[in-house]
C-alpha cells in the first residue's frame, strides 16, 4: 500500500524538476562562480538567474536584496543580530509565543547574556496575535520586531504587512519568518514596508541546507557571517550552487502551482477537517478559521497523546507529526498550543496534517478510514476516557 505523506511542513520532497536542474552543477558545471573564467561566469550566470526566480516568487523589487544562507534558522539569526548591532542605541526586541524556536531560543539567550530584553506577545484561542499588547510594547528602544508570517504548527497567518507599518511609526527594523508561508501564500514585498524576511528551501520542494533572507534595499544591516565578497559581502562563503540553482527552479514551480495550492490543496484540508470532526467525538481544530495556511490541518483529540496516534498512523503507512520537527522528541506540550490556552484534556492530543501539491484525494480517503479506530482504541486503554465528559461535534462548528 503507497505511503500517505501529509508532514509537509516539516519539509518537502524535492521536486524532480528541481533534481534535474541541480545536476549538471555538481558535474559538467562545477565552476566557482566568483571566478573570472568561462566555468566561473557560467555558474554566475546560473546564480543569477535563480536569483531572478526567487526574486519573482517573493515580489521583491530588486533580485540583490535577496542574500542565500544555509535555511531558515541562519536566516533568522542574521535578522535578528544584525538589527542589534545596526541600531547599537535600541536593545529591545519584540516578537511573539507562538514563534518557531529558531527566533525563540535565541531571544532567551540573548535575554540571559543581558544583550536585549524580549516582548513574547500572545495569541488568543484562535493563535492571532494580540494587537493591543503588540502596540504597548513597540518603543523607541525597540530595534526589532520578529514576527511570524505563518505559524508553523496551527497554519495561522499574521497580518504582518500591517504589524511592519506600526513598527516603522517607531523607527524599529521589521523582519518576518516566512518559511512556512513562502510558497503557499501570495507575497509581494515590493509593496511592503518589511525590512527582512527568511525563508527555506525545503519547505517548498527545494532540498535542505538552503534559504535565503530578503534583505530590504536601503534596511540598515550587518553580516553575521564575514568573510569573502559572496552576496555583496552580505554573507561569506563560496555559495552552494546546485542547492541555489535548485532554490530558484522550486520558487519558479511554487509560483506556477500557487493556484493550485489555493485551491486543490485547501479542498483536501478542508475535507480532512469535517470528515475527522464528522466521525470522531471530542475533537476540534486549531488556528485561525480565516486566515490560515491553505495546507494546514492542526487537530486536538481529547484524553489521548498524540504521539500514540502518530505510532498507530505510522503503522499504517501514514506520515502526520504533533507540530515543529524541531520540537520531536520533547516531552512538553507545544510551547503554540499552551500559548493558544487550549484544554487541558486535549493540550498532548494535538496532530498535524500538512500537504502539499503533492498529495491527491485518496490521501484523504486513507487517515479518514484509519483515524476513528485507532482514536477508539486508545481511548479505551485511556483512565480518562471512562469519565470524560463524551459530546459529539455535530453540531459544532469546524473550529472550536
Amino acid at each position: 500500500m503507497k505511503a500517505v505523506y501529509l508532514d509537509n511542513n516539516a519539509t518537502t520532497r524535492v521536486d524532480p524538476d528541481v533534481v534535474q536542474t541541480m545536476l549538471p552543477f555538481f558535474t559538467e558545471q562545477f565552476g566557482n562562480p566568483s571566478s573570472a573564467h568561462a566555468f566561473g561566469e557560467s555558474v554566475g550566470a546560473a546564480l543569477k538567474t535563480a536569483r531572478k526566480q526567487l526574486q519573482e516568487l517573493l515580489g521583491a523589487a530588486h533580485d540583490y536584496e535577496i542574500v542565500y544562507t544555509s535555511g531558515g534558522t541562519e536566516s533568522n539569526n542574521t535578522a535578528i543580530l544584525s538589527a542589534l548591532e545596526a541600531l547599537p542605541d535600541r536593545s529591545e526586541i519584540v516578537t511573539s509565543k507562538v514563534e518557531h524556536p529558531a527566533v525563540l531560543t535565541l531571544c532567551e539567550h540573548l535575554e540571559k547574556i543581558g544583550r536585549a530584553k524580549v516582548h513574547y506577545i500572545g495569541v488568543d484561542s484562535f493563535g492571532r496575535l494580540d494587537i493591543d499588547a503588540y502596540r504597548a510594547a513597540l518603543s523607541d528602544k525597540v530595534a526589532l520586531v520578529s514576527l511570524m508570517w505563518a505559524n508553523n504548527e496551527t497554519g495561522t497567518i499574521f497580518p504582518v504587512e500591517g504589524l511592519a507599518e506600526l513598527a516603522k511609526e517607531h523607527g524599529a527594523l521589521f523582519h518576518t519568518d516566512a518559511v512556512q508561508a513562502v510558497g503557499k501564500a501570495p507575497i509581494s514585498l515590493k509593496d511592503s514596508v518589511i525590512d527582512m524576511l527568511s525563508l527555506s528551501g525545503h519547505k517548498l520542494h527545494a532540498p535542505k541546507g538552503i534559504g535565503a533572507l530578503y534583505v530590504k534595499r536601503g534596511a540598515r544591516f550587518k553580516p553575521l557571517l564575514r568573510g569573502g565578497h559572496q552576496e555583496r559581502g552580505r554573507r561569506g562563503g563560496t555559495e552552494n550552487v546546485p542547492a541555489i540553482v535548485g532554490l530558484g527552479k522550486a520558487a519558479q514551480l511554487a509560483l506556477q502551482h500557487m493556484a493550485d495550492e489555493q485551491g486543490r490543496v485547501r479542498e483536501m484540508r478542508d475535507r480532512l477537517e469535517k470528515a475527522v470532526l464528522q466521525r470522531i467525538p471530542n475533537c476540534f481544530v486549531n488556528g485561525d478559521p480565516h486566515d490560515r495556511l491553505p495546507n494546514t490541518a492542526n487537530i486536538a483529540f481529547e484524553y489521548v497523546e498524540s504521539e500514540a496516534i502518530l505510532l498507530h498512523l505510522n503503522r499504517g503507512g501514514v506520515a502526520a507529526s504533533s507540530g515543529s520537527a524541531c520540537a520531536s522528541g520533547s516531552m512538553e506540550p507545544s510551547h503554540v498550543l499552551k500559548a493558544m490556552e487550549i484544554p487541558a484534556s486535549a493540550l498532548h492530543g494535538a496532530v498535524r496534517f500538512s500537504f502539499s501539491r503533492d498529495n491527491v484525494a485518496e490521501d484523504v480517503d486513507r487517515v479518514v478510514e484509519a483515524l476513528p479506530g485507532i482514536l477508539e482504541k486508545l481511548r479505551e486503554l485511556s483512565p480518562f476516557w471512562a469519565d470524560a465528559d463524551k459530546k459529539s461535534n455535530d453540531s459544532k462548528p469546524v473550529y472550536a
